[in-house]
């Protein structure tokens, strides 16, 4: 089962259905039982970095997710859920993260031209760094959502696919089992179908 972590911010709507398409048994759940049970764990959201830390943390799932990441079981962030798997943040501030993958959160404004929108919002192409259990069933060239204002930097060691916006955009993260898409894989089609499938398969 995987256990989709609700800590209240984000629409879950698009992932739990995209879950249910695929035919994956899924929940929606706070419950840190129901949490350590499951197999998988997806850490989504929107909104602002330190918002959304704090309500983790008030919603005492913090530590729990670390120790769940720690003990080797599959853990998937998605867009802000993404950006929370790193060290810190620096959105409206400085703030540290759950630190399971190194280098931290960045405006994409410090990196690109004032030509170009922000947030990073629409369909970029993924070009391939390296190997992942993530891209097994996609191609590079393929493409994904991203609605983000916010990127992950200084996060070579773990950069799986980039995508180019004025600058290069950490698209897929990988730290052993813990792994983030900063695009909403549940929003970008047949290809984000097939990540989520890829993740589900991981560890069987």
């Amino acid at each position: 089962m995987i256990a989709v972590i609700d800590y209240g911010v984000g629409n879950l709507f698009s992932l739990t259905a995209s879950l249910n398409y695929l035919g994956l048994d899924n929940c929606i759940t706070s419950d840190k039982r129901v949490i350590q049970s499951a197999a998988k764990l997806i850490l989504p959201g929107v909104g602002a970095f330190g918002d959304a830390y704090r309500k983790l943390e008030e919603a005492g799932l913090v530590e729990v997710v670390k120790d769940e990441a720690k003990s080797g079981k599959p853990l998937l962030g998605i867009c802000l859920g993404m950006q929370m798997l790193f060290d810190k943040s620096y959105e409206h501030g400085e703030y540290k993260g759950l630190g399971l993958i190194k280098g931290e959160i960045r405006p994409i404004k410090e990196y690109v031209g004032e030509d170009l929108k922000i947030p990073h919002m629409g369909w970029n192409s993924l070009r391939f760094l390296r190997e992942s259990p993530l891209t097994r069933y996609i191609k590079e060239g393929d493409f994904v959502y991203y609605v983000h204002s916010y990127c992950a930097e200084n996060c070579v060691s773990s950069l799986v696919a980039a995508s180019d916006y004025g600058t290069e955009i950490a698209g897929i993260v990988e730290n052993g089992n813990v792994f983030g898409t900063q695009f909403h894989p549940e929003k970008s089609g047949k290809t984000g179908l097939n990540i989520i499938r890829a993740f589900a398969e991981i560890g069987g």
